[in-house]
């Protein structure tokens, strides 16, 4: 089972991130979201609400009349998701038609200022490129640029600065905040860089093994971790103010793979705090605080920030 029992959240206005390292379950977390899950791949939810309708229960057309318009996702490999052999400029007013009813050159010249809103230099230009033609960067941007067409409420960034330069990254990260805060728009962040985490979410949820292990307000949780593998994360990143010399603590062992849900808690075989309950029972989501949560048995209720 690639993904079990997870649920989240995310508001208007809001920036959410779903962490976890590769194979954790995000990427799937967010194509079920979408209902773009892979082809032999069963999804079943309890509530997939959008504005208080459930889109578990829509057909495939209402979805289609959905996705895109109302929700939108950005994914991780742009030079993959984008299509070769169409100009940039085509690859969004197909958007534009479908969902605002845009056409010829009212929709070419949408097309341009979506570009320009995404600081592409010389957008004029670009909407008549291939993907082959442009950057990384570039590429992410026009991306964007499709993903915003319709004006969606939630965008999902699954991973959106992967294989960019530092540099580039910055500004992607820095060109999502001020397109979420200018739209209004929720935003799902999935990364696996905590740093960005800390820098543009408003709350996080750590996943590990297909299933939700911690949640709740960015600050609280990097404070205060509750969950061991949540406190494992953090123990791999070193903070610009740490002047120690020592090396970074891996988390030793492997994540689990594809398979039988397993008996107990998934993160026991790597856990320094396991005891044997986490060997026998799945450990529940349990309150640590106000708006927190962690899937843990030996975790304790967090004291509340003052």
């Amino acid at each position: 089972m690639a993904v079990d029992r997870v649920s989240l959240s995310v508001g208007r206005g809001e920036t959410v991130a779903l962490v976890g390292e590769s194979g954790s379950g995000k990427s799937m977390s967010a194509l079920a979201i979408m209902r773009l899950t892979p082809p032999g791949a069963r999804m079943s939810a309890d509530w997939l609400g959008l504005d208080g309708a459930d889109m578990s229960k829509l057909g495939e057309r209402e979805i289609r009349d959905i996705r895109g318009r109302r929700i939108a996702m950005v994914f991780q490999n742009p030079m993959s998701s984008l299509n070769a052999v169409l100009t940039i400029g085509r690859q969004i007013t197909e958007s534009l038609e479908r969902h605002m009813g845009l056409h010829g050159r009212i929709a070419r010249a949408r097309a341009i200022e979506l570009l320009a809103m995404v600081d592409v230099p010389a957008p004029g230009k670009l909407v008549d490129a291939y993907p082959h033609q442009l950057s990384g960067g570039m590429r992410q941007r026009a991306m964007i640029a499709m993903a915003l067409a319709a004006g969606p409420e939630l965008l999902i960034a699954d991973e959106p600065t992967t294989a960019l330069d530092v540099t580039i990254q910055a500004q992607i990260m820095e060109l999502l905040g001020r397109l979420q805060r200018e739209m209004r728009m929720a935003v799902l962040l999935i990364t696996h860089d905590l740093g960005v985490v800390a820098g543009v979410a408003n709350r996080v949820y750590v996943m590990y093994g297909g299933r939700m292990f911690e949640y709740g307000q960015v600050d609280d949780v990097f404070r205060d971790p509750a969950q061991p593998y949540t406190i494992g994360l953090l123990d791999t990143v070193r903070q610009l103010s740490d002047e120690s010399t020592e090396s970074l603590i891996p988390i030793p062992g492997q994540p689990p793979g594809l398979g039988p849900v397993l008996v107990g808690c998934a993160f026991a075989p790597r856990c320094r705090f396991v005891v044997d309950l986490c060997r026998e029972e799945t450990p529940p989501l349990r309150a640590m605080g106000r708006d927190r949560a962690a899937a843990c048995h030996v975790a304790e209720p967090r004291a509340e920030p003052a």
